[in-house]
C-alpha cells in the first residue's frame, strides 16, 4: 500500500491513485500497440524450451515472476503474480508494509480472469493482425499491461476498506447478511464510473495522438482507439474491482 499510517489512509488518497494508475494502463496498451499481434508468442509449439511446456509468454511471465519474487515484489499487497505457485521466497531485506487490509485479502487474485480477458477479448481488438517476430519484446509488452491491469483492479480491496471505514453501519449488515446485491449498490456510484470512463478515453486521445509537425493529415489517428481504452474499464476494469470489492467485504467480519 501507499505510505501511509493505518489511519491516514483516505479514499482521496485512493483516488489520486487510481487516477494515476489510469495512465500506467494507457501508456502500456499504446506500447503493446507498437507490435502487431505476433501470434507465435502464444502458441506452445513455437518456443520448444527445454524442460517447460507452454507458450514464450507463459514461460517469460513465470521467469520474469520468479525473479521479482526474489527481489520482493510480491511482499507487497499491492501486487499479485499471475502463476503464484511455487514462487521462489524474497531474498531481500522484508520491508514491513503498513497493515491496512484485513487478512483476509491475502486469499483474493482473480488474475485468471484477467489473464483470459486480456488475450481473448482485449488483445484482438487493439493491435493489428500480423507477425514482425518480435516475440520475446510482444511478451515483455504484454505483461507490462497484465499487470498494471491486475494492479488497478486489485486496488479495489483497498477501495472497500476505505469505504467500509468510512460508513461501517452501511455495510456491517450487508456483510453479515451476505448480501452481495445490497453491497453492489453501496459501491456503485454511476456518476463516478462515467467520468472514469470519459476520462481514459481522453488520456488515451491525449497520449495516443499521432504527431507530425507542419501535417494535420493524422489528425484525429490514435495509436490505441480511445473507445477501446473506455471499454477495457466499462467492461472489465470496473466490474472486476467490483467484485474484488465484494469478495473482500464478504470476508471483512471474519
Amino acid at each position: 500500500m501507499a505510505k501511509a499510517e493505518h489511519n491516514n489512509v483516505t479514499l482521496g488518497m485512493v483516488r489520486d491513485s487510481l487516477i494515476r494508475q489510469e495512465d500506467t494502463i494507457v501508456y502500456s496498451l499504446i506500447e503493446r500497440a507498437r507490435f502487431p499481434l505476433n501470434p507465435p508468442t502464444y502458441d506452445p509449439s513455437y518456443a520448444s524450451i527445454p524442460g517447460f511446456s507452454g507458450s514464450l509468454l507463459e514461460f517469460f511471465v513465470k521467469q520474469t515472476e520468479a525473479v521479482q519474487a526474489k527481489a520482493g515484489r510480491y511482499d507487497n499487497p499491492e501486487e499479485h503474480p499471475f502463476f503464484p505457485d511455487n514462487l521462489p521466497p524474497s531474498l531481500v531485506p522484508h520491508y514491513k508494509y503498513p497493515e491496512v487490509l484485513h487478512p483476509a485479502a491475502m486469499s483474493i487474485n482473480i488474475n485468471k480472469l484477467i489473464w483470459d480477458m486480456y488475450f481473448n477479448k482485449l488483445l484482438p481488438s487493439f493491435v493489428s493482425p500480423g507477425d514482425d517476430e518480435n516475440y520475446a519484446l510482444t511478451a515483455a509488452r504484454d505483461l507490462e499491461c497484465l499487470q498494471a491491469i491486475s494492479r488497478r483492479i486489485h486496488y479495489g480491496k483497498l477501495v472497500a476498506e476505505v469505504k467500509f471505514r468510512d460508513e461501517r453501519k452501511d455495510y456491517e449488515p450487508a456483510i453479515r447478511a451476505q448480501d452481495r446485491f445490497t453491497l453492489t449498490n453501496l459501491l456503485t456510484f454511476t456518476n463516478v464510473e462515467e467520468a472514469v470512463k470519459k476520462r481514459v478515453a481522453k488520456k488515451a486521445m491525449t497520449f495516443g495522438q499521432e504527431v507530425k509537425l507542419g501535417d494535420d493529415g493524422d489528425k484525429g489517428k490514435y495509436k490505441v482507439d480511445p473507445a477501446i481504452v473506455s471499454g477495457l474499464y466499462a467492461d472489465w476494469v470496473i466490474p472486476l474491482t467490483k467484485e474484488v470489492e465484494i469478495d473482500y467485504l464478504l470476508r471483512r467480519l471474519n
